[in-house]
């Protein structure tokens, strides 16, 4: 499971790649339709795909004489856990600290709620 999360984060570190994989939201796409927008060849964009591929993020069907690319969206969710476990862990983390911190204004501020009353002067 690490290896392809590994896999998956180095695919969408490229921005290229993360464009792709952006558009392949919207709908499928053939090699072609996805090169369509960027200045480098169909085989340029195929060894994008085939990275994407590796990692899992999408794969290629064939559809009579098309040969779409569609995107994996279950290792979304792969990615979505190991992200929000380290989030809620961050999290307490802050939350913990805002307790220590409250806790030390306290200690530094006068107390609340008392009032000094002075006698009259002898």
């Amino acid at each position: 499971m690490d290896d392809q999360l590994s896999r998956v984060f180095a695919a969408l570190a490229d921005p290229t790649r993360r464009d792709m994989v952006a558009r392949l939201t919207e709908a499928d796409a053939t090699v072609g339709e996805l090169a369509a927008p960027y200045d480098v060849s169909v085989q340029a964009v195929s060894k994008h795909l085939k990275v994407l591929e590796e990692a899992g993020l999408v794969t290629r069907s064939r559809d009579a004489q098309r040969r779409p690319v569609h995107l994996e969206a279950e290792v979304f969710d792969l990615m979505t856990k190991w992200i929000e476990r380290y989030r809620r862990r961050a999290e307490e983390r802050y939350q913990r600290l805002d307790a220590v911190l409250a806790a030390m204004q306290e200690k530094e501020s006068p107390a609340r709620g008392t009032s000094t009353k002075e006698g009259p002067a002898s």
